[in-house]
């Protein structure tokens, strides 16, 4: 019998023989690409340190005016927090406030002011220039306290304040460096990002080998890929949700510390606020037999003759000193979750049940959309395999980015909150649909397929109501087996056909049972009762609405700026005559997202497909797509709002239209054409700026966000991109 090693030393010259070559080819280029990042983070990343270097350093200790906590340590109070040397005739490159790192970090805001040859008084911003910026200094973040200035000449006098509100006086100081010189630094995440980014540019370059790796013609090969690219996008994605940790709701000894119960390995805790806990109090409620949350509204509320005007509501608040639940519904005096319950069932219930403790919603965001990113790659594989026959691994890979991270999930990992977690799920349960049908279409023996992706699709309901628009995709695939084909009409496909509509059935007769014990009503699922911003009972339908709206969600150009992360909220404004619903967006998916701007040619390419194919399969399915998601935008303007979380309903309908449409470009051309190489750079190019346009968004300052909850740490990432200020 072979030993373990004879076996181990058998794989190794059978690999060794069939991809040796390729292999160590391969380990160069890694080799490389690692040697490059390297190079960047010691002699790019690194400038200030080799541009210092040389710098005569001068410690203005002697000349502070503040008062001394002990010896080398300086106070800045609320009444004393302005620096101010005189007569200093040298020139000032930088300034280094040394801030004791054992003090409560804090994020401080810096005023600098000088004078030089240039200005011999103090400048500010006036109506024509711009004075010295005001910049944020974090006490725990050490670049961030080299401060680089640009003077001209000689500096006589410099000015350094303390300003902005919120400030923790007293604050301690250990030193005030002039031309200080910057220590050398090694980011190990700044490394690893830059060795990705160039990893990825290897892979993904034009000529790159991938693209001759068919998925058909190396399928093994091919899901192995996959799978490992998928295994790296989740684990980024959830570093970057727990990189969040105001909003996880996990402890930890030495994660969320501060909120760890002290013996346990791992405890949960309430984030987010009161009205944050509704799922969770609805499974408390749920585990006592009631549909409705436990808490009792304050008397003046029960007694409103419309409970549902905010401005009523809060001035009889102010008046009783007692406060209500924001966003929940209230009914017949009681609070009600008017958000989907599927959530609930399926992770607050049990977890409360096993445990007693409220099961920490950032999780479930996590979970959804880790089972949305499966979910879309497993559903993309199957339509490249089974539709199209030219889908190489690199435009598979190069499409299935996009499609997961331009679709809209990484905001809600940025809000991983109760708002989040219905769409996230929604979405996931949508795309295992999807894939469920299309795996029966080809099956043998269809029924477990059919009811498995028709009772996911039914479940959006108890999750996500507007994303039911995607059942629609049932009509291109299934018209023409069951109607046209007449298979319907036989035993067999009607017996498939109720698989089909069965779970339907069920779950509208379980949501229909859920809504008719709460409100009386069968298809009441209770948003109007919403205790809101606005009076959901009166909003209605109004065509004045769908203009800002579809503006905001599509054609809204980025607002763009020279700082980190480069984007800010867009401006809005609205002829509407009304109440409008806005939070901050960033812009339309049409203007910000290069790659849906091959939907401009869809009618083309669709002709295209139809005029080779008989059937009509992949044109109905981008057609319902795309219809899909503008009756989703539209019904989330009139009945919500202008929200960014929003565009995580639609986006996915988009872009799913835009890979496929693709796809049949990709297999109408020759792949050593120029036509071809032409449209892969295009598409490079188109993807690279949509994803990074997402990815920028989710480091967009927010409120509510680990920018506003912890400002000194956002500051490192500043600092680690803006290696050169």
């Amino acid at each position: 019998m072979p030993t373990v090693r004879s076996n181990i030393a058998y794989l190794y010259r059978t690999f060794s023989r069939d991809h040796g070559a390729s292999a160590k080819r391969i380990g160069k280029r890694v080799v490389l690409m690692v040697l490059i990042a390297l190079l960047l983070e010691v002699l790019v990343f690194n400038f200030n340190y080799f541009a210092t270097k040389d710098y005569n350093s001068i410690n203005m200790n002697d000349s502070l005016e503040l008062r001394e906590a002990s010896e080398g340590e300086y106070l800045l109070t609320e009444v004393d927090h302005v620096i101010e040397f005189e007569d200093l005739n040298t020139e000032v490159k930088n300034v280094w406030l040394n801030f004791d790192y054992r003090q409560p970090a804090q994020q401080l805001t810096i005023k600098i002011q000088f004078t030089d040859e240039a200005h011999r008084t103090y400048f500010d911003t006036t109506e024509y220039t711009r004075g010295v910026p005001e910049v944020e200094v974090s006490t725990l973040c050490d670049q961030s306290e080299y401060i680089n200035l640009n003077t001209s000449g000689i500096v006589d006098n410099l000015r350094i304040e303390i300003v902005g509100e919120d400030v923790d006086y007293p604050i301690s100081l250990n030193d005030v460096v002039i031309n200080a010189r910057h220590p050398f630094e090694f980011n190990s995440t700044r490394f690893l990002i830059a060795a990705g980014v160039l990893l990825l540019a290897c892979v993904f370059r034009p000529g790159s080998s991938i693209y001759r790796v068919g998925i058909n013609s190396h399928r093994r090969f091919s899901k192995g890929v996959i799978i490992a690219a998928l295994v790296i996008e989740m684990m980024l994605m959830s570093s970057y949700l727990f990189f969040g940790s105001n909003l996880v709701g996990v402890a930890t000894s030495s994660y969320n510390s501060g909120s760890w119960d002290g013996s346990s390995i791992v405890n949960t805790f309430e984030v987010g606020g009161d009205n944050a806990q509704q799922y969770a109090e609805l499974a408390k409620s749920m585990a006592e037999g009631k549909l409705y949350l436990e808490e009792e509204p304050p008397d003046w509320l029960v007694q409103m003759d419309d409970p549902y005007d905010r401005g009523a509501r809060d001035e009889l608040q102010k008046a009783t000193g007692q406060d209500y639940l924001f966003d929940v519904a209230y009914y017949e005096g009681h609070y009600y979750v008017y958000f989907g319950v599927v959530p609930v069932l399926l992770f607050y219930l049990p977890f409360y049940l096993l445990t007693g403790a409220n099961f920490p919603t950032a999780i479930g965001v996590l979970l959804a959309v880790m089972a949305f990113s499966i979910g879309c790659s497993a559903l993309l594989h199957r339509f490249a395999r089974f539709h199209f026959k030219r889908v190489s691994l690199g435009l598979y890979l190069l499409l299935q980015i996009p499609l997961v991270a331009c679709s809209g999930v990484l905001y809600l990992l940025k809000f991983p909150t109760f708002y989040s977690l219905p769409i996230a799920l929604g979405l996931a349960f949508s795309v295992w649909g999807l894939y469920f049908w299309t795996c029966g279409r080809t099956a043998q023996t269809r029924y477990g397929w059919f009811l498995a992706g028709s009772l996911c699709m039914a479940l959006v309901a108890g999750c996500r109501p507007q994303l039911l628009v995607l059942s629609l995709v049932a009509f291109p695939l299934f018209w023409r087996p069951y109607i046209t084909q007449r298979r319907l009409f036989t035993r067999k496909g009607a017996c498939e056909f109720a698989c089909l509509l069965g779970p339907y059935l069920v779950v509208a007769v379980g949501l229909g049972a859920y809504n008719y014990a709460r409100f009386g009503s069968f298809t009441d699922f209770g948003a109007n009762y919403n205790l809101t911003v606005n009076d959901m009972t009166k909003r209605g339908w109004n065509v004045g609405r769908l203009a800002p709206a579809l503006f905001a969600y599509f054609l809204q150009p980025p607002s763009v700026t020279g700082v980190f992360p480069y984007l800010q909220a867009a401006p809005f404004d609205t002829t509407y005559m009304g109440q409008t619903i806005k939070e901050v967006t960033f812009g339309g998916i049409l203007a910000c997202l290069p790659l849906l701007w091959v939907l401009l040619f869809s009618r083309r390419i669709l002709r295209m497909r139809t005029a080779q194919r008989s059937t009509h399969t992949v044109a109905g399915v981008i057609g319902a797509l795309l219809a899909g998601g503008v009756i989703v935008a539209i019904a989330d303007a009139q009945m919500a709002g202008i929200l960014q979380r929003y565009f995580a309903d639609f986006s996915f309908m988009f872009i799913a239209s835009a890979v496929l449409l693709v796809f049949i470009v990709n297999e109408n051309m020759r792949q050593d054409s120029l036509s071809a190489n032409l449209l892969l750079k295009t598409l490079l190019v188109a993807v690279t700026v949509s994803v990074v346009y997402c990815v920028l968004v989710c480091f967009v300052p927010e409120t509510g966000w680990v920018s506003d909850a912890y400002p000194w740490a956002y500051q490192d990432i500043v600092e680690m991109v803006q290696f050169w200020t």
